[in-house]
């Protein structure tokens, strides 16, 4: 009831202040209003524009309960509204706008500034176990969602890209190596060794390296995929065990400290909401000295360029936290009728230096960070994917 009482107080002042100046609540607020569970603090936080401060210290004048302290890098003062407490704060030449994690949510019907979560991921914050808490119960609501969308007709897709298992598993026979570019030369020989392929979709990673005589396990939550993986296996005449879970749900005692590799590739990593656990958990398979592979698109073109042809425009953020609601993979390839009823996915794109810390602070040692390019011509100098090798030392 304390939460719902202040969460409205809060709403209240962000009406307020959406009409006058730039605003973000910050600390133990911000996380408050994200979904957040913390104690709540004697009083409320909310940081404006610096060059409007005293402007909105006159229009408050009627809520205002203290008067305006300074200091050399900042200012502040404290108000009341509907019997809460708020600290009103600024810092001098600090542009509000310009925060990479201010990012806007709806509360009650309003939009409201806050300091996005995730910032407080990386200055180990002292609700830093609570924050991870409330992305673990996201990424379980997320799955389930994504899980739900990726159900849906995929086999019909896969066979409508790739063509019949027999089709395509002749293909992988015909050159293995060539299915693993640009990052099999980071495998060396891979005869005889286990690899896990996380969230290893249709099987045809798997298979590949399964025909260069690794043990293969793949892991993903789709049917759908592990039909069309099962059925590409059996036509290329390999063994590819297959474990359709999530990743969290995956039965460690079969599988730890015991992979030689660990192998994520391509638009995976947006499926995860806080990159710590499963980070841990690649570090759990892993055995000493094994390796983890990332292959991934470049947040480059993914959060910040679209590109039209020849023509690219900067129209994304490339810092920004924020979730986004996305098509299926391989929906282009069903019919419109079936792409129509599709569910839609969520998604969180990392920028590299958040991926690069997520990797370090979980005692695995990266080796290789290969930012690699496109290689149209009217993309020359612009990064499409890139490849980390982070070993467990």
């Amino acid at each position: 009831m304390k939460n719902e009482k202040v969460i409205h107080a809060l709403v209240k002042l962000s009406e307020l202040l959406n009409k006058q100046i730039p605003y973000q609540f910050i600390q133990e607020t911000a996380l408050l209003l994200q979904g957040v569970e913390v104690q709540l603090s004697k009083c409320e936080y909310v940081e404006v524009q610096w060059d409007s401060f005293e402007q909105l210290y006159s229009q408050l004048q009627d809520k205002v309960i203290t008067p305006i302290t300074k200091t050399a890098r900042q200012a502040d003062f404290s108000i009341k509204i509907d019997e809460v407490e708020v600290q009103i704060l600024c810092h001098f030449n600090t542009t509000i706008k310009t925060n990479p994690y201010r990012i806007v949510i709806e509360k009650n019907g309003v939009e409201v500034w806050v300091q996005s979560l995730y910032s407080y991921l990386y200055q180990r914050n002292k609700y830093e176990k609570e924050i991870h808490t409330y992305l673990g119960q996201l990424q379980n609501e997320i799955t389930s969602i994504n899980e739900q969308a990726w159900n849906q007709d995929q086999y019909d897709a896969l066979v409508t890209r790739y063509g019949e298992e027999e089709v395509m598993a002749q293909k992988i026979i015909e050159n293995p190596a060539w299915r693993l570019h640009p990052f099999y030369k980071y495998f060396g020989n891979v005869k005889d060794k286990k690899i896990v392929h996380l969230l290893g979709s249709n099987g045809i990673k798997g298979v590949a390296l399964s025909v260069l005589g690794a043990h293969v396990t793949v892991v993903d939550f789709s049917q759908e995929n592990e039909r069309y993986a099962q059925k590409l296996a059996e036509a290329a005449g390999v063994k590819m065990d297959y474990i359709r879970t999530d990743v969290f749900s995956i039965p460690m005692e079969t599988v730890q400290d015991s992979a030689d590799f660990v192998l994520m590739e391509l638009g995976v990593l947006h499926y995860f909401v806080d990159l710590q656990p499963l980070i841990q958990v690649i570090h759990s398979l892993l055995k000493q000295g094994g390796q983890f592979i990332l292959h991934e698109f470049h947040p480059i073109s993914t959060k910040l360029i679209t590109s039209s042809g020849k023509k690219h425009k900067v129209t994304g953020n490339y810092f920004t936290p924020n979730f986004e609601e996305q098509r299926v993979a391989f929906s282009k390839h069903m019919g419109d009728e079936a792409e129509g009823s599709l569910g839609k996915v969520l998604q969180r794109k990392w920028t590299i230096g958040e991926v690069v810390t997520s990797i370090a602070n979980e005692g695995l040692v990266i080796r290789v960070l290969e930012e690699e390019p496109n290689h149209k011509n009217h993309d020359i100098g612009l990064p499409k994917t890139y490849t980390i090798v982070a070993e467990k030392s």
